[in-house]
């Protein structure tokens, strides 16, 4: 058997608790930004004064260790003061979207059971029984509770149930994803990051955490806003924003822009993207603007905690052609690739699942030890626990991990195996194509692939039949393709693909 690809570091890397960072960060230097969205405006000092009134307010409202509180918040400061808080008396922060429907909002709530719900100005629809953020507060200081094995956060996802569950996220393994990326990266005090993702979404606490464990600050637009590239850029200028990072979905909304020809004149270096597979085409067209951005491709289900691999994208990797990869784990975590029959896959080019072990693993899913158990598995490797992805990964020759697509978006039709994701990205890379992908559907009780196509040239679909048949075997073409104005995003910034199949009339598959 195979030794498993474990990620090494030169030098440990730290995993203070990210509460604690942040307080060490009052004390030092109190009166250094911290975080300002449109109404507020925090220092470290008064960051760490309103994380403790708000958290002696909940205690004072009963709330205790291993409680839920559930945060009807937008992107915001009082988001931010109130995980601290949850973090300072060691109640479990649940973040809810707050665009969805009220009936979705209410079953996670009665899922986890929060003991209360915050929420704001900012929200139009409270959930019955919220309580107005402004108005928790004690005038009896609590002290931080210890954080040890303490759970610090759930985030409740979309599955195959077809239910919402909530990924129970421990403080360790909260402080291990935030301390990697900074390692990675060297983020610091004289860091400015501006949050764009939405905060219900954990890809978004890549820009959230880990600059105020560094000490550096925050900028929090409000999502509105970030609709309007114009607004983004200038955001981006006017902040002197360092280090932003958002989906690939989101970074096609921007491409277009005008505003784009002055990303080489702003002081942003970093750029992360997650959440969806990376287009080099994408990242070419980014480049041509900035040619010093640092691009990053981001990889981890929310179970592995926020991103569980990055990889630095290199110009030369983009000229070899092929996907980018997702990199190698963070330190302390490992990478299994298993065939069909449960083996170990050690060769390169091998496409394989894969699992995933180490530090940054969830505690399990909230109140769902059946569901938990199917995929926190202990039965693949002798003496581990790995999380089952359901992802298709290969390693390359130069021991860098490609993500090749979902098990369940590898589709078989006429006895060929296709993936989605590479079908998507030929159609993407097709004259005056802005944006594209490939979603399977129900055809008549077949399987069928319809293409939703962004062109800036009048474009027809026989003509983007033509176009694709050009690089592909007919076996691979869509059935049909459909040219909109634009792809709609679900509240995570991901592509919306059910509403675009109910659009064309077309069923799920």
């Amino acid at each position: 058997m195979g030794a498993p690809a474990v990620a090494t570091a030169n030098q440990a890397t730290a995993t203070r608790d990210i509460l604690a960072s942040v307080l060490d960060h009052s004390v030092a230097a109190p009166h250094r930004p911290a975080a300002k969205d449109g109404q507020r405006e925090l220092t470290y000092g008064e960051l760490r004064d309103a994380a403790a009134t708000l958290a002696a307010g909940l205690a004072a409202r009963g709330v205790t260790a291993g409680d839920r509180v559930a945060l009807q918040l937008p992107n915001s400061v009082d988001f931010l003061v109130s995980t601290l808080a949850c973090l300072w008396v060691g109640a479990i922060f649940v973040p809810l979207a707050a665009t969805d429907p009220p009936a979705r909002i209410a079953g996670v709530v009665d899922d986890c059971d929060p003991a209360l719900v915050l929420a704001n100005s900012g929200i139009a629809e409270w959930h019955p029984g919220a309580v107005d953020v402004a108005e928790v507060s004690g005038s009896t200081t609590v002290a931080p509770v210890d954080p040890a094995d303490r759970p610090a956060y759930a985030i409740y996802t979309s599955g195959t149930t077809g239910t919402p569950k909530g990924v129970v996220i421990g403080r360790q393994a909260f402080a291990t994803a935030v301390w990697s990326w900074n390692g990675m990266v060297g983020l610091d005090a004289d860091t400015r990051a501006m949050c764009v993702s939405p905060f219900h979404f954990d890809g978004s606490f890549a820009t959230l955490f880990p600059p105020i464990a560094a000490g550096g600050s925050l900028v929090i637009p409000s999502r509105e806003s970030l609709l309007f590239p114009r607004f983004f850029f200038r955001t981006l200028a006017r902040e002197r924003i360092t280090l932003t990072g958002c989906s690939p979905s989101y970074l096609r909304l921007l491409l277009p822009s005008k505003e784009i020809a002055g990303l080489a004149d702003t002081e942003l270096r970093i750029l992360p993207l997650g959440g969806e597979a990376c287009s080099p085409a994408d990242v070419v067209r980014l480049w041509e603007a900035a040619p010093q951005l640092r691009v990053f491709n981001r990889y981890g289900p929310t179970e592995t905690t926020i991103a569980v691999s990055h990889f630095e994208v290199t110009r030369d990797v983009i000229a070899r052609g092929g996907a980018v990869p997702i990199g190698q784990p963070h330190p302390g975590s490992s990478f299994h690739l298993i065939d069909v029959d449960g083996g170990i896959i050690d060769e390169p080019d091998r496409v394989g699942e894969l699992y995933i072990g180490g530090g940054q693993l969830m505690a399990g899913y909230w109140a769902a030890p059946d569901l938990t158990a199917q995929v926190l598995r202990s039965d693949v490797i002798p003496g581990q626990t790995l999380y089952r992805t359901g992802d298709l990964v290969r390693r390359d020759h130069d021991g860098n991990y490609v993500y090749v697509d979902r098990a369940d978006r590898v589709v078989k039709r006429n006895a060929v195996r296709i993936s989605l994701v590479e079908l998507s990205e030929v159609v993407r890379g097709l004259a005056g194509v802005t944006a594209a992908i490939c979603v399977a559907f129900d055809n008549d009780g077949d399987l069928g692939i319809a293409a939703f196509v962004v062109s800036t040239t009048p474009s027809t679909p026989a003509d983007l039949r033509r176009a694709t048949g050009e690089r592909l075997p007919a076996t691979m073409l869509p059935d049909a393709f459909h040219v909109v104005d634009a792809l709609p995003m679900t509240s995570s910034n991901k592509v919306d693909e059910r509403r675009l199949l109910a659009e064309a009339g077309l069923g799920v598959s």
